[in-house]
């Protein structure tokens, strides 16, 4: 791997034949690094909320619901990698070309942008509930001081580009695995539970709302955005075709290496509640959990799943904000300030932090608002995937639109259930 790091993204023929001289090992590690940053979406504190409330009050019964979730998961970021890799270019980017008015472009960036917004709400919460767990903050310092070191970490991929990013938030996501599964080591489940668990089915109208809280969360819009932007940064806007293929193949290993890792990491937190916290009073909030976590496991377990929650808050918050400048730059041609960007996406959940609102009920708004993002981002990218005209002869194969198609309706009819579900709750 080249000791510079370059001034702009190399072109997918410049990343083959960069990684050409390395080992074979090497040369994987090379391709590695697009979706295991758009994973960290499926990582967030939203995820935590969700994945520890079903555990808690329904021990490994919802097992099968964060598998399935994640397999979902990885056909549609694996469409939104395959988009940037092939086009060269971002869903922002041609979904632009596809809008015949200034004002459709406008709306359709609107609902975007506001999607962002709201995934920002929940990761600046989280971040700020964990400094309050970690240090005894206040909510609202805490927030400020996680979008202060997000602005750092945008910062670092402006000037030093997508490698240097990249690592930043794979470190962290190192850091989130560890804070949220050595619980989970410590007091291991039964085999034969979770193994019961991968069985579908429901106890009552509750779990299948949790149920649907996790699906509902399992796909954010933003990383649809985010993972086309990162494989075009990447491997370039000028794709040469003899290296398309290559660049797929590594693709899928780093999809499936990527939501292997979020995968585990979500199943274990609900294993980790459903052994630890079963039963017990006031887990369905972030805090309750934390203290209920100290009380059956010790002080030290609690901390690291307080540096889990924070690093998840970081990362999480990292990647939305540069969806969001992807989401501008790509819809309208125009990027404002990095700190002008993030006063203004900061500001609404900094605002519900000083207001004194509790940030469970936070969180769950925040799931709620994204529900509605959904289908602008998962419709078009299995269309964009679908079409000749877009991919050339890298165009999905029926068998895989009608996957997208079928994912699609499900995920679009569980967030509509879920925001029925919420608003009548």
């Amino acid at each position: 791997m080249p000791k510079n790091v370059p001034d702009r993204p190399p072109t997918a023929g410049e990343t083959a034949n960069q990684s050409t001289n390395l080992p074979p090992a090497r040369r994987l590690l090379w391709f590695l690094g697009p979706a295991l940053v758009a994973g960290v979406a499926y990582l967030d504190p939203g995820n935590v909320a969700a994945n520890m409330s079903a555990g808690a009050q329904y021990g490994y019964l919802l097992v099968w619901v964060v598998v399935s979730g994640n397999v979902m998961a990885w056909l549609v970021q694996y469409l939104s990698a395959k988009l940037g890799v092939v086009t060269g270019r971002s869903l922002p980017e041609l979904m632009r070309e596809r809008f015949g008015t200034r004002g459709g472009r406008i709306a359709y960036w609107i609902q975007a942008e506001a999607v962002a917004m709201a995934t920002d709400i929940a990761e600046v919460i989280g971040g700020a509930v964990a400094l309050y767990l970690l240090f005894g903050l206040p909510l609202l310092v805490g927030g400020l001081i996680t979008g202060v070191i997000s602005m750092g970490l945008l910062l670092v991929q402006s000037r030093h580009g997508p490698w240097v990013f990249e690592r930043i938030v794979i470190g962290l996501l190192l850091v989130i695995a560890v804070g949220f599964c050595a619980g989970v080591v410590i007091a291991p489940p039964e085999v034969s539970g979770v193994a019961g668990g991968l069985v579908p089915r429901f106890a009552d109208t509750n779990s299948v709302l949790l149920a649907v809280s996790i699906l509902g969360a399992t796909i954010m819009p933003h990383a649809i955005y985010a993972h086309s932007s990162l494989a075009r940064d990447r491997f370039g806007t000028t794709p040469k075709l003899q290296s398309i293929p290559r660049l797929l193949k590594a693709t899928r290993w780093d999809v499936s290496l990527a939501m292997l890792i979020a995968g585990s990491v979500n199943v274990a937190m609900l294993l980790l509640a459903a052994v630890n916290l079963a039963g017990v009073q006031g887990t369905e909030s972030l805090e309750g959990a934390h203290a209920a976590l100290e009380a059956a496991l010790g002080p030290v377990i609690a901390t690291l799943f307080a540096v889990g929650l924070l690093a998840s808050g970081l990362a999480s918050t990292a990647v939305g904000a540069y969806a969001g400048a992807e989401i501008m730059a790509g819809l309208l041609h125009r990027r404002i300030s990095l700190l002008a960007r993030r006063v203004i996406t900061l500001a609404p959940a900094l605002a519900l932090l000083a207001t004194g609102v509790d940030p469970t009920f936070a969180l769950i708004l925040s799931q709620v608002a994204l529900s509605f993002g959904i289908p602008f981002a998962l419709v078009p990218l299995v269309n964009l995937t679908a079409r000749k005209s877009v991919m050339g002869n890298h165009a999905n194969r029926w068998f895989t639109t009608g996957a997208g198609i079928l994912v699609s309706v499900l995920l679009i009819a569980l967030n509509v259930l879920l925001v029925v579900l919420t608003l009548n709750g």
